[in-house]
């Protein structure tokens, strides 16, 4: 079986959080995937209250945007973080909601270049060295970390082909975004190894997952989330792959209506079945098996947001 790893949102207050964490810990969560949205919590700050409360759990900061935080600084706090609690980090990069990019005037100009620069500056940067570059995007010149000589992974959050290629080709592991059906896992992942070229890349994919005996109840806690996700246009082929009926149209639109009755009632049972991994115990090992088997090596569970169904899911999953 992949290692089963645990997510967090920044949407939950500290006591919440915490609870999440401990529950994580006590299932034998392998990874806490904490996220980096804007104007919400601070991924950095919460990474450290879970890798002090931990003895077990990795941390690993989600889908940092080197366009709203300098890749200098992403390195300076996730080789600070390792420093304290060494082999226990990791650092997964992404280009950055679109909305979140918008709400502070910033604009991913050319994403495949500047995630190039990026990481080759963390890269460097972690193993000590006096970084002097040239680039277009993200220069350094000639200064090392102090906290630098650390062994941190670099994870890229990539979904397009072009990008799924560069992570294949640079980062020491992809993240693929929750709501992919097993069929474009394994389309996503064939872009990954065409970059890679034959070396060694992890594979992590985001799954939302839900349990209850009833799996009716069980869907019913993924329905809202999934719909905010799949009405997007670039889901089409995620949902075309897996076989999935959904007009994204009408979605889209019971959803700017306030419509959330309608909007849920469109996530039938069988478009979650597709694009989830909920139900009973049962269900969910069956589905985790099927994404180990499309190719992820770790399963990062998401959307389930109290401290039992995190427990609940980890053990079904394990």
């Amino acid at each position: 079986m992949p290692n089963i790893s645990i997510s967090c949102d920044g949407r939950d207050d500290p006591g919440k959080f915490i609870e999440r964490i401990d529950a994580g810990e006590a299932a034998g969560a392998a990874n806490v995937w904490i996220a980096n949205h804007l104007f919400q919590r601070d991924p950095v700050t919460l990474g450290a209250i879970a890798l002090q409360r931990t003895s077990n759990m990795r941390v690993v900061l989600m889908a940092v945007s080197p366009f709203t935080v300098h890749p200098v600084q992403i390195a300076m706090a996730a080789a600070t973080l390792d420093e304290c609690y060494p082999g226990r980090v990791s650092v997964c990069l992404g280009v950055g909601a679109p909305a979140d990019l918008k709400a502070v005037e910033r604009e991913a100009v050319k994403p495949l270049s500047a995630m190039r620069e990026a990481i080759d500056v963390m890269r460097r940067l972690f193993a000590g060295e006096t970084v002097q570059t040239d680039n277009k995007t993200f220069n350094v010149k000639g200064r090392q970390l102090s906290a630098g000589h650390r062994d941190i992974p670099i994870i890229l959050a990539a979904s397009g082909p072009q990008m799924l290629e560069l992570a294949g080709a640079c980062a020491d592991g992809v993240l693929i975004s929750a709501g992919a059906s097993v069929e474009f896992v394994k389309w996503t992942l064939e872009s990954v190894h065409r970059g890679a070229k034959g070396r060694s890349v992890l594979t992590h994919g985001l799954i939302y997952s839900a349990v209850d005996d009833v799996e009716r109840q069980a869907h019913d806690r993924l329905r809202r989330i999934l719909a905010n996700l799949l009405r997007g246009a670039h889901h089409e082929a995620n949902l075309k792959m897996a076989g999935s009926t959904l007009d994204q149209q009408l979605l889209n639109k019971a959803i700017l209506d306030g419509d959330w009755a309608q909007a849920e009632a469109l996530i039938t049972d069988d478009i979650v079945r597709k694009h989830a991994a909920s139900g009973s115990p049962d269900l969910i090992r069956e589905r985790i098996e099927a994404y180990r088997a499309a190719g992820l090596d770790e399963i990062v569970i998401s959307g389930a947001r109290d401290a039992d169904q995190i427990s609940n899911i980890v053990k079904a999953a394990s």
